[in-house]
């Protein structure tokens, strides 16, 4: 699933009213509450700071306020968003100064909207995988063969270890286990040592390996 992997900060104007959208990950309803009130209290000048946020695995919590603008005019479009990004344990906060000029009702659900899409261009949004650590130990003489498979496959190496032999620290995505065990199998003609581990969550941030 899609998530915040670093939050930011995005802002619009629109006919003189600021629109400032922060963005932030959380994985409980405790968690974007006190999100929300944080920056009620930063920006406590601002005329409204409207929400939204979901969390879980199939959206299965989602809620928005909108703080006083009209109904349906700013939370739930800022929902929206987040639910047609299919984006998940994500909170975000729209703050408004108001400008003095009246948006009407669709001019306000386009600003929430534009706004919250500027926060998600300022975090770093990332895919959360599921997968499993995989230890593989050789000799030098198998090393390259492995080196080679690793290289041309979809596993990360996390960590290569080298004493009088050599232990690769794999991940392995789920579901690719047995195939990966049977390639390994193959290229060290059996004798390559393997070991399963735990299964975690992970992102590829960048060129970066981030374990959850």
């Amino acid at each position: 699933m899609k998530i915040v992997y670093s939050g930011g900060e995005g802002e619009i104007t629109e006919k003189k009213s600021r629109f400032i959208a922060t963005v932030r990950p959380v994985s409980t309803e405790e968690e974007a509450s006190a999100f929300i009130a944080e920056m009620k209290k930063k920006y406590w000048d601002a005329r409204h700071n409207c929400s939204a946020y979901v969390l879980g695995e199939r959206g299965e919590i989602s809620r928005c306020s909108d703080d006083g603008e009209p109904a349906q005019t700013a939370g739930r479009p800022m929902l929206e968003v987040l639910l047609r990004e299919d984006i998940h344990n994500t909170a975000v906060v729209v703050t408004r100064y108001f400008g003095g000029v009246l948006l009407g009702t669709g001019g306000l659900v386009r600003a929430y909207q534009r706004a919250v899409q500027e926060g998600l261009a300022a975090s770093v949004v990332a895919e959360r995988l599921t997968g499993r650590r995989l230890a593989v130990g050789t000799d030098y003489n198998g090393l390259g063969k492995l080196q080679y498979l690793i290289g041309r496959s979809d596993y990360p190496l996390l960590d290569t270890v080298y004493t009088e032999k050599v232990e690769l620290s794999l991940l392995v995505p789920s579901g690719d286990e047995e195939r990966a065990r049977k390639e390994i199998v193959e290229v060290s003609g059996g004798t390559a040592v393997i070991t399963m581990g735990e299964t975690v969550h992970y992102s590829l941030i960048g060129k970066k390996i981030v374990i959850f």
